[in-house]
């Protein structure tokens, strides 16, 4: 009996693992079909054992069962499974946008698009994200590599390297910014004296958009993509939180953003020029150039965290430069830049901003978490205010309850991070829905460098790393670090700006061509 008994139970794993499961609404669920239905005992009536050995038989199927059930396809029936969007696209269709893309861009700030989301917008927002996690994919965080503080590849490389080839936009310009001049400690780079540069650290990139992009979107599109910092802990100690001038009038800005973006010194190597020269000059021929070709341009400016402040930064100087371009301001979990005054100038001026925040995120509450745009109702009291900080264009606010993969504590990190924020957009619907269950983005990015899944999920946490740390097996089988191949070495040679724009895009890599000898 005891034999027969197990030959049952055998079976019954074995048709778990061999037939299809019955499908229900929260899952999966192993099929309630009896032991001895699917067992030997059928198929060999000589072997049938008792009617004790048959329900001791079903006994233990049920523990089996039950066993298989908790361990196998457990999930709460408020977590979705993962698993289930497996075999799905994790990106939503690109649509053809080219008759509303002014709409899109924030010409009509946004509205009616916002709540509810339109799914134009979402896919926008999300694209322009993944520019801005680029920076951060891409940057050389190790301490102990000789190129800490660099860009691992070189731009013809970037896109291809972080699966960005679909985006349609090809990089033209890396930047950099000074490191050392009244810049926050998280810019420190490696410990070791040797580096690539005591003075620079890789900042972000200028992107164009191609042909194919370019008709679907209705406009040449220029990209500028800012890194910002992770860590919500050193806003505290690490901005200056002094308004200082910029411009003719009355606009004020952060002193700490205000310096790395316009810092540069005739003794380094990389800021010879600054952030703030490097990008307008990039921009400014990029202009030039297509709309000499008679073509609708439009900038893109992205960032998050202190790359939002960055990017407001840049849109006030290229405002003041292009008159009339179409300019939007896309950023993520942004601090407060500039005073009421800065504000108001980049109205004046047309520059549209659309800042994602999240409710539980102090970043965006920073500097300023007293003195603030709350105080401008008493402005007949106060004057003009030209000490206090103030937010800058439409908040579009997300909040992590939203989310069933989300974990719920006050994660300061994980919640401040672009992924969560990109997870969090990707299943907006509206201010009154939950989470979309038809969303897109695969949920595992989240704990890319922290730990905001639920653990039901089962996700590694900070599980995105270079393989074995970047250490490599070389000829004698020793783990040695590896040298970069010469076209990802953060010098640049003029003959890896070759070939970054269409063929026939002379004039603009001659330019090129020329500017990096100037600069070297």
């Amino acid at each position: 009996m005891a034999a027969a008994t197990s030959k049952a139970i055998l079976q019954l794993h074995h048709n778990h693992h061999h037939h299809p499961a019955t499908a229900t609404k929260n899952g999966l669920s192993i099929s309630s079909i009896h032991a001895y239905q699917n067992s030997p005992f059928e198929t060999h009536p000589s072997l049938k054992p008792s009617n004790k050995g048959i329900k001791l038989a079903e006994s233990l199927s049920n523990l089996l069962h039950l066993h298989i059930e908790r361990n196998l396809n457990h999930h709460p029936s408020n977590v979705p499974r993962i698993e289930d969007k497996h075999d799905t696209p994790t990106m939503s269709p690109k649509e053809d946008i080219s008759k509303k893309w002014q709409e899109i861009h924030g010409s009509n700030d946004w509205n009616n698009l916002l709540d509810p989301l339109h799914p134009w917008l979402r896919r926008e927002i999300v694209k322009y994200g993944d520019f801005a996690q680029a920076t951060y994919d891409a940057f050389d965080f190790d301490s102990f590599s000789e190129y800490c503080g660099s860009c691992r590849y070189n731009q013809r490389k970037l896109f291809g390297k972080l699966g960005l080839t679909g985006s349609g936009y090809k990089v033209t310009k890396y930047l950099y910014a000074m490191s050392k001049i009244d810049l926050p400690k998280w810019l420190e780079r490696s410990r070791f004296a040797d580096t690539w540069s005591k003075d620079s650290n890789w900042i972000g990139f200028v992107a164009v958009s191609d042909d194919q992009e370019t008709r679907r979107i209705g406009r040449r599109d220029i990209v500028v993509a800012w890194r910002g910092t992770v860590a919500p802990s050193e806003w505290y100690d690490n901005m200056q939180r002094k308004l200082e001038p910029i411009g003719q009038g009355e606009a004020r800005v952060e002193h700490g953003f205000l310096s790395m973006y316009t810092s540069k010194s005739e003794s380094t190597r990389y800021n010879k020029s600054s952030a703030s020269e490097k990008v307008m000059r990039e921009v400014k021929k990029l202009v030039n150039y297509y709309k000499g070709r008679g073509e609708e341009v439009s900038l893109t400016i992205t960032g998050h965290s202190l790359g939002g402040a960055l990017a407001l930064l840049n849109a006030y100087e290229a405002a003041k430069n292009f008159p009339g371009l179409p300019i939007s301001v896309i950023s993520f979990a942004a601090p407060r830049v500039g005073n009421i005054a800065f504000r108001d100038e980049l109205y004046q001026m047309g520059v549209k901003t659309l800042r994602l925040t999240i409710n539980q995120d102090v970043v965006p509450r920073m500097p300023g978490i007293v003195f603030n745009e709350s105080l401008q109702r008493f402005d007949d009291i106060t004057g003009t205010l030209e000490w206090i900080y103030t937010h800058v264009g439409v908040e579009l606010k997300l909040d992590i309850r939203s989310s069933p993969y989300l974990k719920k504590g006050m994660n300061l990190m994980g919640i401040h991070m672009l992924e969560t924020y990109l997870h969090l957009v990707d299943g907006f619907l509206d201010s009154t829905t939950t989470f979309r269950s038809d969303a897109r983005r695969d949920v595992v990015l989240v704990n890319k460098d922290c730990n905001m899944l639920v653990d039901e999920l089962r996700i590694p946490h900070n599980w995105y790393q270079l393989e074995n740390k970047g250490l490599e097996r070389n000829f004698h089988r020793r783990w040695v670090k590896p040298t970069r191949d010469p076209e990802d070495i953060p010098s640049p040679t003029v003959e890896s700006y070759s070939n970054v724009l269409e063929p026939t895009n002379i004039m603009l890599h001659l330019e090129s061509r020329k500017e990096l000898q100037q600069n070297c």
